[in-house]
């Protein structure tokens, strides 16, 4: 694969590369780049999240060293699943066997776990060098990236400590790329401005979409603020309404999309039409999206790309229930290997069980 193949899996389905230009001159250089991204375990994985999950393997097959890496001390100081150190662990787990099932070449995915960063005491040496170079008040704005507002550091102090954690990850990994969705931009953007300061390269920051709620909903823009948008707008498991979760049965998928905001002719802030461009074509590359409809009302239509069916979409000639019926069918598809996957492997079972029911924010 030459430097332009690589720069085209890796730019696809992303919002913005921070910088392109540094991306593609070590393409050319010929270096052999380590990326990551990482997650905070703490329920339930849902479709929004496969956007990365497929990006992680585009950036795979470009010939980058993936990490991912399972953020649990993160998500501890975040207060997810209740504070509970142990679940939290067992969530990272499941998680793990859920990229499996998708079909993540896990075998070349190195898998971290923050318990790896934070028992070696240059990590804490090195989290304090990044606060001593950032302003209170730059830390408090980029509290944002842990779903939080910058008031509740008052009530809780280790919520400051979360962005320097997460700058120092980057550094202390010695990594060239950060993988994450658009709300974790001002993470990297921070590591971008400390980075200098500590001798260290900066970071390239590629950011994915983050998918619309089935409520529907603005999408942030890159300049955007995130705090109404991540509390508002974005699918969480933390509402369940507002989500499709890899478990869902075809009945389920099908109950959720037939409620889901999708407005005839209506492309921005689709949450249907951001699940068929950025979770089935991508998931189903290569292959066609057809819809099914009786004569009367046009006919069985087959598109072999996004763009041509959100123009039939945009321009009425593909209704919202017709849409809304494909999607069902095709995401399904999609997540039957999930499915089966989980009902085989007793672990994976198991893990699911525990944290199925636990409420998350």
């Amino acid at each position: 694969m030459d430097v332009e193949d690589k720069l085209k899996l890796i730019k696809r389905n992303t919002v913005e590369i921070v910088t392109e230009e540094e991306l593609k001159e070590k393409l050319e250089k010929g270096e052999r780049l380590k990326g990551y991204i990482g997650f905070e375990p703490s329920g339930l994985f849902h479709v929004g999240w496969m956007v990365w999950a497929k990006k992680v393997d585009d950036l795979v097959k470009a010939g980058v060293d993936m990490n991912i890496l399972a953020a649990t001390w993160h998500a501890w100081v975040n207060d997810k699943l209740g504070g509970d150190l142990e679940l939290i662990k067992a969530a990272a787990k499941y998680v793990w066997h859920v990229l499996k099932a998708l079909g993540l070449p896990m075998d070349k995915i190195r898998w971290v776990y923050a318990e790896d960063l934070v028992k070696d005491p240059n990590y804490w040496a090195l989290v304090l060098r990044v606060a001593k170079n950032t302003s209170l008040a730059r830390m408090k704005r980029a509290l944002t990236i842990m779903g939080r507002k910058m008031e509740e550091a008052e009530l809780d102090t280790s919520k400051l400590i979360y962005p320097a954690m997460q700058v120092s990850d980057i550094i202390y990994m010695d990594l060239d790329i950060a993988l994450g969705g658009l709300d974790q931009r001002k993470a990297h953007m921070l590591q971008r401005d400390v980075a200098p300061k500590l001798k260290a390269k900066k970071v390239i920051a590629i950011h994915t979409p983050l998918l619309t709620s089935l409520q529907g909903g603005k999408r942030m823009d890159v300049k955007g603020e995130v705090d109404d948008y991540m509390a508002e707008v974005k699918m969480s498991k933390s509402k369940p309404e507002t989500a499709i979760f890899v478990h869902d049965s075809p009945e389920e998928i099908w109950r959720k999309l037939r409620k889901a905001y999708c407005p005839a002719k209506e492309v921005e802030f689709n949450p249907v039409l951001d699940i068929v461009r950025y979770v089935i074509f991508p998931w189903r590359e290569g292959k066609e999206f057809v819809v099914e409809r009786p004569e009367k009302f046009g006919g069985t239509v087959v598109y072999n790309s996004y763009e041509e069916l959100e123009r039939d979409f945009k321009e009425g000639k593909l209704h919202p229930l017709d849409l809304k019926k494909a999607t069902a069918k095709y995401l399904a598809e999609i997540l039957e290997p999930v499915r089966k996957y989980f009902e085989e492997n007793e672990e994976a079972r198991k893990l699911y069980e525990m944290i199925k029911d636990k409420v998350t924010r």
